[in-house]
């Protein structure tokens, strides 16, 4: 091939960019989406009646559910665990 490029060390980046330059954003937004709470719509919705509470939900929120939590503290845990080992590989090769 060309001796000018790495086709070897250039998919290997490209990989590696991907992954972390889209996959760990999307997995952190799939954790936050875990924790969302899974509620129903209220009827009237927001910007109904008058008042210094109007537009607001009367009801609290309700938690989100253990499965969410869960899926959410793994999505969060893998995000880190990424950055840790980036951190430690970069520091590493000094």
């Amino acid at each position: 091939m060309n001796s000018w490029i790495n086709l070897n060390a250039l998919w290997k980046i490209v990989v590696i960019g991907l992954l972390a330059g889209a996959g760990l954003p999307a997995l952190f937004a799939v954790g936050l989406r875990a924790l969302a709470p899974r509620g129903e719509a209220v009827e009237g919705g927001a910007g109904t009646g008058t008042g210094p509470g109007a537009g607001r939900d009367a009801d609290v929120a309700p938690a989100p559910n253990l499965p969410g939590k869960l899926a959410a503290g793994l999505c969060f845990a893998a995000v880190v665990a990424a950055m840790v080992w980036g951190v430690v590989s970069i520091v590493q090769h000094r």
